[in-house]
């Protein structure tokens, strides 16, 4: 449970492949049903109409909490942030996520809603006008950053009072980061990725990616303890791309062989740029440092070649993203097969899946919603 990229490659000759997407469809699946029952049976938390409900977006580095919702005697991302909340307006709160990420699953961003009532700290009992969202943003983001730092707030807006922040969401994005490759990963990297040794097969994972887009019973891509009622859900977009690997700054030669392929693109199609595929620029691998046989110089790191998996879909089932990635990198390390993940996705057992992707490459990246 991010939360975006990102300079862009590819790894092969042949002209890669727009995104796996399927359209939306006028009938409503299992999970868009349930949780429409669910959002019908919440009511409006602050019925005091002094009270102004907030939907505030956060960015986090998930290694250090133990989740983000709030645990007894553990550190959350929901903790650290109510408790950041009740130092700005005084009195305690209560703050509800749209998406619940586990422990080491890091945020781009995260969407919560809080309700706050303005007292006067001057003449306890004195109710003032609502704080400004810019307001909230920087007070709270000023004792989050006395908190180790490792929560940002992104965004603020005022909503109204029944506006729910899990129940109002319209989709989900998650991205998956892999590096690939023998050297030991970067200190800058730990905690940050999963570190694949071996060699990734970009084609084969995109290929596997368009078996397990669409609506279907994911029950094996489902985790013991899930709480959802049906394991029917849709994928709308799932895809693997090769992206430069950060925190490395790009050459010169990178960024004049970027600029290039850019031009090159935009005039040859009326594209946007927001709409290329993540795999549509090509940079040189030496020119990057990622062939072997290449002396890159004294106290230069080798980098690893990174890859991203994206998914999206208005609801994901628990660790859903994780052990669909597990199956990519399988299919990715010549372990299994394009079959082996039709008869992965049909057997409707976590039994047959591949192990579970580790936590630590998990970013939350977006939640979109239709705002008032």
């Amino acid at each position: 449970m991010t939360e975006s990229p990102k300079h862009l490659l590819d790894t092969t000759s042949e002209a890669p492949q727009r995104p796996s997407k399927i359209a939306k469809t006028t009938t409503e699946s299992e999970d868009e049903e349930e949780q429409q029952q669910q959002e019908q049976s919440v009511k409006p938390t602050n019925p005091n109409p002094r009270m102004q409900r907030y939907l505030v977006a956060i960015e986090y580095i998930g290694t250090r909490f133990s989740g983000s919702q709030q645990q007894l005697n553990c550190r959350t991302v929901v903790g650290v942030l109510q408790e950041a909340f009740h130092k700005f307006i005084g009195q305690p709160v209560s703050i509800f996520c749209s998406s619940r990420t586990d422990a080491g699953v890091h945020a781009l961003s995260n969407v919560c809603h809080v309700d706050v009532e303005r007292i006067s700290k001057r003449k306890p009992g004195e109710v003032l006008p609502p704080h400004e969202p810019t307001v909230v943003k920087k007070a709270v983001n000023h004792f989050l950053q006395k908190n180790e730092g490792d929560v940002t707030v992104i965004d603020v807006r005022c909503v109204p009072a029944d506006f729910h922040a899990r129940f109002k969401a319209k989709e989900r994005t998650y991205f998956y980061r892999l590096l690939s490759g023998p050297e030991s990963l970067s200190t800058f990297e730990r905690d940050r990725a999963w570190h694949v040794p071996e060699e990734l097969d970009l084609l084969a994972m995109q290929e596997a990616c368009k078996i397990l887009v669409g609506h279907h019973d994911f029950s094996s891509f489902r985790a013991a303890g899930c709480q959802a009622k049906s394991p029917m859900r849709t994928l709308d977009e799932l895809d693997v791309s090769e992206v430069v690997s950060n925190p490395y700054f790009p050459s010169i030669i990178e960024r004049r062989q970027n600029d290039q392929t850019q031009e090159d693109l935009h005039a040859s199609s009326n594209t946007s740029e927001t709409d290329l595929p993540l795999s549509s620029i090509s940079i040189d691998d030496k020119a990057r440092g990622f062939d072997s046989g290449t002396d890159l110089g004294f106290g230069i790191r080798r980098r690893h070649r990174c890859f991203v998996v994206k998914t999206r879909s208005r609801s994901f089932l628990y660790h859903q993203v994780r052990l669909l990635v597990g199956v990519l990198k399988a299919v990715g390390t010549r372990k299994l097969t394009i079959a082996d993940v039709e008869r992965i996705l049909n057997a409707k057992t976590v039994t047959a899946a591949s192990p579970m992707a580790p936590a630590c490459g998990l970013y939350l990246g977006h939640v979109k919603y239709d705002l008032p």
